[in-house]
């Protein structure tokens, strides 16, 4: 692990490998820790980087306002990477998006991976099913303290039931259970998300400011190359958005995996293999 300053904040990061620049950007209920093994196989024609957002893994806390895809574009400027292929997977994806539409001669292409959209608002069944799948995992009181940042004390075993919430309606899929998934798997998200839920409580406020105007209504301004990968077990408003994406980037691919909502964890061979063969078409 190395470490760079990045707008104000200490970011970990990977690198391996040398040719063509290729920056993985993790989901919001992971850390870089979900890419190890596309980190490993891309890395035999590609310099790989893989890091943790602010406020992630290893990362620095995140206080005050931010963007997320500032930090990106920060991370590109401090490692000395001029252009490179952003890979996001959920949010990681919406931040690659952003720096595609801030900065387009920074990217090469896209690979985004049940990805997220800044702009985009839920519909109204998505945050209803957040509510009785997830949020009532944590009686409220200790909850809304969490959220506020004023409690006291943060109660591990609260920790753990969030995450597990969290992980068995996005990983496992509304209509799939724990049993549908191999051991390492559930293991090794649980053990970043859980590590998300500790940091997030814990950490000072913090206010991640979106792109201005947001992505979902300049699609059609990406002019690389875009590879669209959605999840056929992952929620339905999720995959809502991937094609949303793969409809309104100019030339889009899209593929599906029988996947939840982390195929590079769930399927880490098949995704490294797509990711491989997208980027030798760059």
């Amino acid at each position: 692990m190395a470490m760079v300053e990045v707008g104000g904040v200490r970011l970990a990061y990977d690198e391996a490998g040398s040719g063509p620049p290729v920056v993985l950007v993790h989901a919001a209920l992971a850390d870089r820790r979900m890419w190890e093994h596309q980190f490993a196989a891309l890395a035999a024609n590609h310099r790989t980087i893989r890091y943790d957002w602010r406020g992630y893994g290893e990362s620095g806390d995140a206080a005050g306002e931010f963007a997320h895809h500032e930090d990106l574009l920060g991370l590109l400027d401090a490692l000395d990477v001029d252009r490179a292929a952003l890979i996001g997977c959920s949010m990681g994806g919406a931040h690659a998006v952003d720096v595609a539409l801030t900065a387009p001669d920074r990217v090469s292409g896209l690979a985004l991976i049940c990805s997220g959209l800044s702009g985009h608002r839920w519909p109204p069944a998505m945050l209803t099913r957040a509510r009785e799948r997830i949020y009532r995992a944590v009686p409220a009181d200790r909850l809304r303290r969490y959220g506020e940042h004023t409690a006291e004390r943060i109660d591990p075993a609260d920790i753990t039931a969030m995450a597990q919430a969290q992980l068995d309606l996005m990983l496992v899929g509304p209509d799939r259970d724990r049993g549908d998934l191999a051991p390492r798997v559930w293991e090794s998200a649980l053990a970043m998300c859980e590590k998300v839920f500790a940091r997030e409580w814990a950490g000072p406020p913090n206010s991640p400011r979106e792109l201005d105007p947001p992505a979902d209504v300049r699609l059609a301004e990406v002019r690389v190359p875009a590879l669209v990968l959605a999840g056929s077990a992952d929620i339905p408003e999720i995959r809502d958005v991937s094609t949303l994406l793969a409809d309104g980037i100019p030339g889009a691919r899209r593929v599906d995996l029988p996947t939840g909502h982390l195929p590079p964890v769930e399927a880490p061979e098949r995704v490294s293999a797509l990711l491989s063969d997208f980027l030798t078409t760059l």
